[in-house]
């Protein structure tokens, strides 16, 4: 072999071996993958095997700034691939929306299969919240109030928020699992083989069922939630039922309540794009897949929490400068 070809064929292989070693760093590929493509190259057609060597000197520690570098490379990856599904997901939806008998599965998954968690999480959320501002409000003799801090915090905060923090643990990670698994079992390079889009057939199903009926579940959470105040004011703590009601309903108002709708939306959205998502992109194994279903709660929870301060700001800014004398409940 001429030393030209020789050089061109460490180079060529000191690439490839260091696109494996990318490749394995990401979790992409296994040990076994990167050995065999090591081993089996093809080198007859440059020459006799023994020629070329077969082992090539190891890859180099990464520099802190080179891992500062790869860390940020990944973290713009990741946005723009969640872009990207983003997109692909509202093309499909606005092209040829899936028909009902499709979506049914997914709404008893999601909203059905709900209910008695998201009931359970509201009624605890409006009894902590009575036992733990009665003491204060009884100080300042002003109890009978209390119905209109417990409903309107229900209704426009920690009904929205705690019940979709609920979802994302319970449906945000159970479809990252069943997508993941899907991806390692390669059923989603079937469906790709047989002509069949698996974000058309997997996602948009999920997307509608969460968009719609989250919140549904909402104002589920924010029922029980009333029930569960008003019982331990009323019936535990002495408050006077009348006057707790009266406050109440004084207090809350439908744009309170559509603003805690209104976000719901997004949150379902959130929530079913980052589950989707994460089991899409999921790697090979069982911690792979453990991996893609953490990563949906922890992302969709951080998802809910700045989707919820953004409408809150921008909502407050449109209503005072609507009605720029804030009105009290006190």
């Amino acid at each position: 072999m001429h030393p030209y070809d020789l050089e061109r064929v460490i180079v060529e292989g000191i690439r490839i071996e260091w696109l494996f070693r990318r490749l394995l760093r990401r979790g992409w590929i296994s040990e076994s993958h990167l050995d065999m493509a090591i081993v089996s190259a093809p080198t007859n057609h440059l020459g006799s095997s023994s020629d070329v060597p077969r082992s090539l000197p190891p890859e180099p520690p990464a520099s802190p700034v080179q891992r500062v570098g790869e860390y940020v490379f990944d973290k713009v990856v990741s946005v723009g691939a969640m872009a990207l599904f983003t997109l692909q997901t509202f093309g499909w939806l606005l092209r040829k929306p899936p028909r009902w008998s499709v979506i049914m599965p997914s709404m008893y998954a999601i909203g059905v299969s709900s209910v008695p968690v998201v009931a359970l999480t509201g009624t605890f959320i409006g009894m902590v919240l009575a036992i733990q501002t009665y003491n204060q409000f009884e100080a300042m003799q002003m109890e009978t109030k209390l119905g209109a801090v417990i409903n309107l915090s229900l209704v426009k905060e920690l009904g929205p928020v705690l019940a979709a923090t609920m979802l994302a643990g319970r449906v945000g990670s159970s479809m990252a699992a069943e997508l993941g698994t899907m991806r390692v079992t390669e059923q989603i390079d079937a469906l790709i083989a047989l002509g069949t889009n698996p974000i058309r057939h997997l996602v948009v199903p999920r997307f509608l069922a969460c968009v719609l009926l989250i919140p549904l579940l909402t104002l589920m959470a924010d029922f029980m939630g009333i029930i569960g105040g008003a019982t331990i004011c009323t019936q535990l703590l002495g408050v006077d039922s009348f006057h707790y009601w009266t406050h109440s309903r004084n207090a809350v108002g439908l744009l309170d309540l559509f603003l805690g709708i209104f976000k719901s939306v997004f949150f379902g959205a959130a929530i079913a794009l980052t589950g989707c998502q994460r089991g899409f992109h999921s790697t090979a194994g069982a911690e792979g897949v453990g991996k893609a279903a953490t990563e949906s709660f922890v992302f969709s929870f951080i998802a809910i929490l700045l989707i919820d301060f953004v409408i809150g700001w921008c909502w407050n800014i449109i209503y005072f400068s609507i009605w720029p004398v804030e009105s009290s409940f006190l």
